[in-house]
């Protein structure tokens, strides 16, 4: 096996990922994967491919693996030139456009051959449902959530960011932990102004959706500006990372200001603890997002981490698919994957692995157990566009935060261009 380093740790955008595997000269049947992530996902999924290939002689699994903004960025490319991957690692806030864009391989005519989903729930499996078809199959539950070095709080006796907790006492306790630290390049949090799921979570606990079930953006001018107002006033306060630093941030663990030591707090996923815990001396731990008014239910759900999904380009669809239920129903697989792409969708795997998971596991176990009476439904599926979407909301609260846009005119900006970017579809 050949790996690329600084595919994993290099931390610049331009790194293309690696090829995981050299091609088998006995193998007849090729198959390309691709998934974005940190060095640790890459190693366990290398090890679930390593013992497939060595069950089945005759194929050979040839792997690719980017940083989370560049990932989609390729895929685009990819897809367009009708270069994709067999196997594709897909988000719920992307596997709607992909489908509608027929990129993607409805996967029901595998189920129960090629595909065991025996172990999942209907819920499980309808979380990679697209107008009734399945076009992924979940590689775990999770939730969004804060990463943060509890050490660093406790060394200053900083009370921990626990729910519930209002994102202004959050802004609060992070500018005094940027205070107490003194430390040139150093702030409390990172700046999730340019967060598609923190506004997500934000605009739900104001009782409305980010998207529509008509795939129109649920805020409006005013909502956008007093959420890019919010983060600049954290930066004012020096609560997060000013902007020269967090456009350092690529979306991933590897570039997060966690990772390089320039802040306390990320915005993450909550089965990311295991990938920052791996790049991280300090003890880190997670909590959920901060709340509302008082008495607010978070704006928060559980949905599938990730998925699988089989690009419609596949001339081995077949093939592919006995891939993807290795992955995600295997036992022996299970227990390598564990739950670093979040607690497993399926009972046995789940079952397997439960005896065995460290302190990490256990306490992302334990997250999603604590949460799930908190958090509310799954929201309506992101629309075409969504994509562009999220990369206009970097962009602009990158504007923003060096004050080249005022935060009104920020908001009615965004709207704009956002509204043309979803009429396009």
């Amino acid at each position: 096996m050949s790996t690329n380093r600084r595919g994993f740790l290099g931390g610049t955008a331009a790194t293309l990922g690696l090829a995981v595997m050299p091609a088998r000269a006995q193998a007849t049947t090729r198959i390309r994967s691709y998934w974005w992530g940190a060095k640790d996902r890459a190693d366990r999924t290398n090890k679930v491919a390593e013992m497939y290939m060595k069950a089945n002689p005759s194929v050979s699994i040839v792997g690719e693996t980017l940083g989370w903004g560049d990932y989609w960025t390729r895929l685009a490319t990819q897809a367009a030139g009708r270069n994709m991957a067999d196997l594709i690692q897909m988000d719920y806030g992307y596997i709607f456009d992909y489908a509608r864009r027929h990129a993607l391989l409805p996967l029901d005519g595998f189920v129960g051959k090629q595909l065991d989903l025996g172990g999942f729930t209907q819920q499980s499996i309808d979380g990679g449902k697209v107008d009734g078809k399945i076009y992924g199959v979940s590689l775990g539950l999770n939730s969004t959530s804060l990463v943060y070095d509890r050490a660093a709080f406790e060394k200053f006796g900083i009370g921990l960011p626990d729910w519930p907790m209002s994102w202004e006492e959050l802004g609060k306790r992070t500018a005094v932990l940027t205070k107490a630290a003194n430390r040139p390049g150093y702030w409390g949090m990172n700046d999730a102004g340019g967060s598609g799921p923190a506004l997500e979570v934000w605009l739900r606990e104001r009782g409305k959706q980010m998207y529509t079930a008509e795939g129109r953006f649920g805020a409006d001018a005013a909502d956008m500006s007093d959420w890019f107002g919010f983060w600049q006033s954290m930066r004012t306060q020096g609560s997060c990372l000013p902007p020269e630093v967090q456009a350092l941030d690529k979306s991933d663990i590897d570039t997060s200001g966690l990772t390089t030591g320039k802040s306390a707090v990320s915005f993450a996923n909550s089965n990311q603890l295991v990938g920052y815990q791996a790049l991280n001396k300090s003890r880190l731990d997670i909590a959920m997002y901060p709340a509302g008014a008082p008495g607010t239910k978070s704006g928060q759900y559980l949905k599938p981490s990730q998925m699988f999904s089989i690009a419609a380009t596949t001339k081995i669809a077949e093939d592919t698919a006995k891939l993807l239920s290795y992955y995600v129903a295997d036992v022996e697989a299970g227990k390598v994957l564990s739950v670093e792409r979040g607690i497993p969708a399926s009972k046995p795997v789940r079952d397997a692995i439960d005896p065995s998971l460290d302190d990490m596991g256990k306490r992302m176990s334990a997250y999603i157990a604590f949460i799930s009476d908190k958090v509310g439904d799954l929201p309506p599926p992101p629309p075409r566009g969504a994509g562009e979407v999220l990369a206009l909301m970097v962009r602009t609260n990158e504007t923003v935060g060096f004050k080249k846009l005022s935060v009104a005119d920020a908001g009615k900006q965004f709207m704009k261009d956002c509204e043309s970017i979803l009429a396009r579809g």
